[in-house]
């Protein structure tokens, strides 16, 4: 037990990294992903289209590729950056098409009979999708929105593999150089990583038992 105790901070390391992962991610992620989701509704052919070919490449492109582009290919192309901002790269494009078809089923919830009554009072479309639909979207997509953070968060455990010292790497370094309490050490990163997915999952299920209700 001492001999665990005493990678703690280790192990705290590691974690903090994973808890950016996911925030500065995640944001990134929400944030593009509204965009996506806007211009998928978008009257323009062309921005329909383009946010159509991001989301469809995105989903069926396997993580690990997108972080063996972003932390080898991209180096190669004259592109100089710390790994962890390549990690924040990765994990928001991937995560980016969950985010933004979350939200359109949202959005396709949303009457269209109120999309027409703000256009009637002289709403664009910019201004009827950003104040009108998207909030109403947001509301309905919360529960689904949270799965999407809490795959990311397991997610971020793939950053481990291409030079980002974050929970799971900091585990695998332990585990090699602690052999004989392999064990307890993928416990403890087992318990680290439900310490944020588990609260996740709870806020999900009570969100949407509230929503159905309101509705």
């Amino acid at each position: 037990m001492a001999q665990l105790w005493s990678l703690m901070p280790a192990f705290l390391a590691g974690f903090r990294v994973t808890l950016l992962l996911l925030v500065v991610s995640g944001l990134l992620a929400l944030v593009l992903g509204t965009v996506i989701a806007a211009l998928r509704i978008s009257p323009v052919p062309v921005l329909r289209a383009f946010a159509a070919a991001w989301t469809e490449i995105a989903r069926n492109t396997p993580l690990t590729l997108v972080f063996f582009f972003t932390a080898f290919v991209l180096p190669m192309l004259g592109v100089r950056a710390p790994y962890i901002l390549l990690a924040f790269i990765a994990l928001t494009y991937y995560t980016s098409p969950f985010v933004a078809e979350a939200l359109r089923s949202g959005i396709n919830g949303v009457p269209v009979g109120q999309a027409e009554a703000a256009r009637s009072v002289g709403l664009g479309f910019g201004q009827t999708v950003w104040l009108v639909v998207l909030p109403q979207a947001f509301r309905m997509t919360i529960p689904p929105l949270i799965n999407v953070f809490i795959a990311l968060t397991k997610n971020s455990s793939v950053a481990g593999g291409f030079f980002v010292v974050e929970l799971f790497a900091t585990t695998r370094a332990l585990a090699n150089a602690n052999g004989n309490i392999v064990i307890p050490i993928l416990l403890v990163t087992a318990a680290l990583y439900l310490v944020v997915t588990v609260p996740l999952g709870f806020i999900a299920g009570r969100l949407e038992k509230r929503w159905v209700v309101a509705r």
